[in-house]
């Protein structure tokens, strides 16, 4: 009954969700705060009987809000359920019909080869630079692609591309292909190009309410670019479904868009905690990748990174690890709070210490 199609597919798997154990959870890059007040009065606010209609099918008033706090018009927004859909959509819309290979960074989000394998996208990874960092510009030589998408900054490396370094890449890329840029973890010091989109057409930027502003539970994305790429993406989402967005969503992000001051202050906590924590980790003779996300790639010299996962996890925190070919001696880290960092840093120094002669 099982269609050959979805038995060749390899789906994406999602981080491990602790059972039967208490953990220190710091594999899923979820904010280790709550999202603002505004948010609360939000759900405590909430009118019940509306749940009897269904909800704005355009997210007008939530793409409003949105829009506003990034300084463009509500046009030029498209809302989703969770950023994960809205690339859905993306690599649907613009990538698939076999136009060439869509290039993808060596090491990138491992959604995207799924998304590539669902939608029967040809892609081609492009390599890294020796020290894990991405050149955007390695994407000029392949004029053939059918488009490229990369996150910025780069999961799960965590290290950043500059605004200008983008910019010269839609400088010299054909303006008929789609660049998407991934700006899930923009918030915690990358360079955002939100404000390119006026100018490039063929730029669409998705971002996520998940990571920055708490909401990994509400599940809330969001796509940037212009109007035909907005209008596609709608039109995508009307033939797969027309309400992706609950009335409760939409009220809770709308709270959210406008809090944007707690939100800043809460994620330069993040921000602050991940440079000690990446100090003190390198202190102890672990290599830390420098990082402009809520997360740190890191390995131990001599230890596997699934030594070091299996090892965390037996004394009670969770990291994350991937058996890909390149990073595979590292784990990611999720950046929690300090005291969840201190816990995690008192285990790496035992770690360390049994590794020493």
């Amino acid at each position: 009954m099982i269609s050959e199609r979805l038995r060749r597919l390899v789906p994406y798997t999602p981080g491990e969700q602790p059972q039967g154990r208490e953990y220190i959870k710091l594999n899923t890059n979820e904010n280790p705060y709550p999202p603002a007040p505004e948010v609360f009065a939000a759900l405590s606010g909430f009118d019940p009987a509306v749940l009897r209609r269904y909800p704005d099918p355009s997210a007008s008033r939530l793409r409003e809000a949105v829009a506003a706090e990034v300084g463009l018009s509500r046009d030029l927004v498209f809302a989703g359920n969770g950023s994960d859909e809205v690339l859905s959509f993306a690599f649907f819309s613009f990538f698939e019909g076999g136009r060439g290979p869509l290039l993808l960074p060596e090491f990138t989000y491992s959604f995207y080869p799924v998304f590539c394998d669902f939608y029967g996208i040809p892609l081609k990874r492009i390599p890294l630079e020796p020290d894990l960092s991405f050149d955007p510009r390695r994407f000029v030589g392949e004029p053939s692609s059918c488009g490229a998408a990369f996150a910025n900054p780069n999961a799960p490396t965590g290290i950043g591309v500059a605004r200008r370094e983008i910019e010269l890449l839609l400088e010299r890329y054909p303006r008929d292909r789609v660049i998407l840029v991934d700006e899930a973890y923009v918030d915690f010091g990358g360079e955002s190009v939100v404000g390119l989109v006026e100018s490039h057409e063929n730029l669409l930027v998705v971002q996520t309410f998940s990571k920055s502003r708490a909401l990994a539970g509400m599940r809330l994305g969001f796509a940037f670019g212009a109007k035909p790429l907005i209008a596609a993406l709608e039109a995508a989402k009307d033939a797969f479904n027309s309400y992706p967005l609950d009335a409760i969503a939409q009220a809770v992000g709308i709270a959210a868009a406008k809090a944007s001051a707690y939100y800043r202050e809460m994620n330069r906590k993040v921000m602050a905690t991940r440079e000690r924590f990446s100090r003190s980790a390198r202190n102890l003779g672990f290599r830390v990748l420098p990082s402009s996300a809520n997360f740190v790639l890191a390995s131990l010299p001599a230890r596997s990174g699934r030594e070091l996962y299996s090892s965390l996890k037996e004394r009670g925190i969770l990291v994350r690890h991937f058996d890909i070919q390149g990073i595979r001696d590292f784990v990611r880290v999720t950046i929690g709070t300090d005291a969840e960092m201190d816990a995690l840093l008192a285990q790496m120094r035992a770690l360390a210490d049994d590794r020493a002669p």
